[in-house]
């Protein structure tokens, strides 16, 4: 076969988050590429636990730590709140399954949560029926989001929540003490006040998984919530000038510290953050610039490159809405699913969280992970399951 390591990056983007709804659009992985996936065990209990911050960074700790044991390669990657996925040519699999392995273990000794992880070739889920299709998505400069179609990034999140010791497409747990490589993982923003009043975290999945299917549930579930806010979905956007704020010492100083200080003693990486921090704090403060960090440009760059909407074979949305339009958003996909056209579920929150992932600042590579507080994504990933535990229950039914 061909070498297809830079498939994603020779990938062209669209400009437009309305194209994900052309599936037809989408591009096949390359058989030969392979679908890294984590999800956090038990993290419906950390939550419950008020431990939700831990386990949006160890999420987007598996994309930084699958990506900075690939130097070189670019590659997609989906942030789901208790989890991530990325996809990743097969010759670089041996290094992803190395890191997600490392950081098994690091999430176990610095977080007390558990992370189960898994490698499956594009090539296995098109056995059974299913396709890993993706579509580039551009952000601000060259930053890009991932979008994936086909049903075969579920089917490969099904196989990995049922999944046995001895299964080969599990990753098992480092013995080694080395820790991944979470460079750039950082949460130093305050919690973001939504202006409406309400952070709406939503997911929602076509009853009809063919491509026609998702292709008019996208366009149908759109085009209502932009019905319900009045204008595009993309003012809803929940992270603004106003929403951000940063204060010294740095919400989540001690996560991050725990997270990125790998061969460091910890107080030293608490000491460089603080110093990192206390410029930025600065920075901010003046809306000046010192060395690489530009507090206005910065801030315009974040809010051009943040995820609050994307598709991962579903609809996942994080939006600043009112109390009545929330409201009326849960009545449009509670009357959806009940007409049979979707699955869903909703969480409402009064704060969203923003991990991020940050490149270089002097390139302004930089992407924005957002969720909704006290659960966001994940409780609401939650109720979906419920759902199609339910359908699958009924069409067992005699």
């Amino acid at each position: 076969m061909a070498d297809s390591t830079r498939f994603w990056r020779d990938l062209a983007p669209v400009h437009s988050f309305e194209d994900v709804a052309e599936i037809q659009s989408y591009t096949p992985l390359p058989d030969n590429w392979v679908i890294v996936i984590g999800d956090i065990t038990g993290s419906t209990e950390a939550i419950e636990a008020g431990r939700y911050k831990a386990v949006n960074m160890v999420g987007a700790a598996v994309i930084t730590a699958v990506l900075n044991a690939l130097p070189g390669y670019d590659v997609p990657f989906v942030f789901g709140g208790d989890g991530a996925a990325l996809a990743v040519p097969a010759a670089a699999e041996p290094a992803a399954r190395g890191a997600l392995a490392r950081l098994k273990r690091h999430a176990r000794e610095m977080f007390g949560l558990d992370l189960k992880a898994g490698c499956v070739s594009a090539a296995a889920v098109r056995v059974v029926g299913y396709d890993v299709a993706v579509m580039k998505v551009a952000l601000g400069g060259e930053n890009t989001l991932a979008m994936f179609a086909g049903g075969g990034l579920s089917t490969a999140d099904y196989w990995l929540g049922v999944a046995q010791a001895g299964d080969p497409m599990l990753v098992e747990t480092s013995e080694e003490t080395a820790r991944p490589d979470l460079e750039g993982l950082s949460c130093r923003w305050q919690p973001i006040a939504p202006e409406g009043g309400v952070v709406l975290s939503l997911i929602a999945r076509s009853a009809d998984p063919s491509p026609e299917g998702e292709r008019g549930h996208v366009r149908r579930v759109m085009a209502g919530l932009s019905d319900i806010i009045g204008k595009d979905v993309a003012v809803a956007q929940p992270v603004s000038e106003a929403g951000l704020v940063f204060k010294w010492p740095p919400a989540g100083l001690d996560l991050e510290t725990r997270a990125t200080a790998g061969r460091k003693w910890r107080i030293r990486r608490q000491t460089e953050i603080l110093t990192q921090s206390l410029i930025q704090y600065g920075c901010e403060a003046t809306k000046g610039r010192i060395g690489y960090y530009d507090a206005r440009r910065y801030r315009e760059e974040t809010i051009a490159n943040t995820d609050f909407r994307k598709y991962d074979d579903m609809l996942r949305l994080v939006l600043d809405v009112t109390m009545d339009q929330a409201a009326r958003i849960d009545m449009f996909l509670r009357a959806e699913h009940g007409a049979g056209r979707l699955f869903y579920g909703s969480h409402h929150a009064r704060a969203a969280l923003m991990t991020c992932l940050v490149f270089s600042l002097t390139d302004s590579r930089h992407v924005h992970f957002i969720d909704g507080s006290d659960g966001g994504l994940t409780l609401a990933a939650v109720q979906l399951k419920r759902q199609l535990d339910e359908a699958m229950r009924g069409q067992a039914a005699p």
